[in-house]
């Protein structure tokens, strides 16, 4: 289903969770449930998954992971602050130890010139604190943006999780 390396880099997250005994969350926005489908596409990934959000709207932002409507309001939902409030907000609301969260602009429309289409934001929690990461992956697509956007975040995940 996931190309190889996604595979490798979930397999990867899934047995370094497992083995320091922690459990993941996913908040997603642009990437809609994917790096929760890459870590669960790996047999065994109940050891290391709690559970995943899809927080698509801003609504969904707010009600489930407790992002403030006016922190949204105040920087828009693909923003550093939002990115790192949906991490804080994901464990906080599921008892994971570690989370990532993606906030971004996958196209083909909905980019302006400060904020175009391939804009991604990411962070991530864990043990070791929360880290945030902008990355412009440029207009490659829809689907090429948020599979770069998934081997961020699992790269990610890696980090928080000291692998």
């Amino acid at each position: 289903m996931f190309p190889d390396d996604i595979q490798s880099l979930a397999r990867q997250v899934v047995e370094a969770a497992a083995a320091r005994g922690l459990m993941i969350a996913t908040a997603e926005s642009c990437t809609g449930g994917l790096v929760a489908g890459a870590l669960t596409a790996i047999a065994g990934s109940s050891a290391a998954v709690e559970r995943g959000f899809v927080t698509y709207s801003d609504a969904a932002k707010n009600d489930m992971l407790g992002v403030p409507a006016d922190l949204i309001e105040a920087h828009g939902a693909v923003s550093e602050p939002v990115a790192r409030a949906m991490a804080e907000g994901a464990v906080s609301r599921s008892g994971a130890s570690v989370a990532v969260s993606i906030t971004g602009i996958a196209g083909p429309g909905g980019g302006s010139a400060d904020k175009p289409v391939g804009l991604v934001h990411f962070a991530a929690a864990g043990p070791t604190g929360l880290i945030h990461v902008e990355h412009r992956f440029g207009d490659l697509g829809r689907e090429a943006i948020r599979l770069e956007s998934v081997r961020l975040a699992l790269r990610l995940l890696l980090d928080r999780l000291g692998a």
